[in-house]
């Protein structure tokens, strides 16, 4: 009976997959109950209907805008501090021990992070977004993955490169796309809709659709028919 309940539950907030009927009847049980102490804390921190794990800090939480079913793993820090409106799409899960850094120093303020509905990242994520990150819908993403919007300048060789400033392109995934473990996204890269880029991957340049992308740097691996 709790299954199809729970079953029932996931189809209403937009997941089309399978419980599998090897999953005892006590870890549904769990995971409901700690579903609803995560939405309890979410509603607390933010006002609205957002999953949110233990000692999580969102900071300007004003200024995001949550979608429907969004979770936001423990031990994470949100900063809201952004030039735009951080939005987090419908069913977005960002896992736990990870970081968004809107603004990292004073000197700039930073634009944040767009990511769309369905896309979800595993947990020891850090998304850099002064320069500006956007992510599609339904990207799948591993743990351990970096996000760097930002490029310090160094030809100057006159001053200290911590006093030339940096640049800021920023960093765009298309759509429907699965990025492995530990990937590295460098200011300025660009990944096409319907691709793959293998896990370990360096990313720093402009990357069509429908490819495999890997290696450091990243090159084309192959096409996907």
């Amino acid at each position: 009976m709790i299954k199809k309940l729970f079953q029932k539950m996931l189809a209403n907030s937009g997941k089309r997959y399978q419980i599998d009927d090897r999953i005892p009847t006590q870890l549904i049980y769990s995971t409901l109950y700690h579903r609803m102490i995560m939405l309890i804390r979410g509603f607390l921190k933010t006002g609205k209907k957002v999953f949110i794990g233990c000692n999580t800090r969102i900071l300007n939480s004003g200024n995001i805008v949550f979608g429907q079913n969004v979770t936001i793993g423990s031990h994470c820090e949100i900063d809201g501090y952004a030039s735009e409106k951080i939005v987090l799409g419908d069913c977005v899960k960002i896992g736990c021990y990870s970081k968004l850094l809107s603004t990292s120093h004073l000197s700039k303020f930073g634009k944040g992070l767009v990511m769309g509905n369905n896309s979800a990242i595993g947990d020891f994520t850090h998304f850099g977004a002064p320069g500006g990150i956007e992510i599609g819908n339904d990207v799948i993403m591993g743990s351990y993955i970096s996000f760097h919007s930002e490029n310090h300048n160094f030809n100057d060789t006159s001053k200290l490169i911590r006093e030339q400033g940096v640049t800021s392109k920023g960093i765009k995934l298309g759509n429907n796309i699965w990025v492995g473990a530990k990937v590295t996204f460098l200011d300025g890269c660009s990944v096409g809709n319907n691709s793959v880029v293998a896990a370990g991957a360096v990313v720093n340049g402009v990357y069509p659709d429908n490819v495999v992308i890997g290696g450091i740097p990243a090159k084309v691996i192959k096409t996907l028919a």
